[in-house]
């Protein structure tokens, strides 16, 4: 599961952001994008840890995001 989290994370997936669209936006500039064909290149489906917490990101046959716990 690490490799496809590193492949997640890997910089050329990662969307660069103008400083003054980060500004206009509010976001700091550690904020990125991640390209959901990249998280769902395994599947429509991805799981989540977050706060000791597992999540499940779904997409659906029309192309919508659904998060549950």
């Amino acid at each position: 599961m690490s490799s496809l989290v590193d492949s997640i994370l890997d910089k050329s997936d990662v969307v660069p952001e103008t400083a003054i669209e980060q500004r206009k936006f509010g976001m700091p500039d550690r904020s990125r994008s991640i390209y959901s064909d990249t998280l769902f290149s395994q599947g429509d489906e991805v799981f989540i840890q977050h706060q000791g917490a597992q999540y499940r990101l779904r997409r659906t046959r029309n192309g919508k995001l659904i998060l549950t716990k």
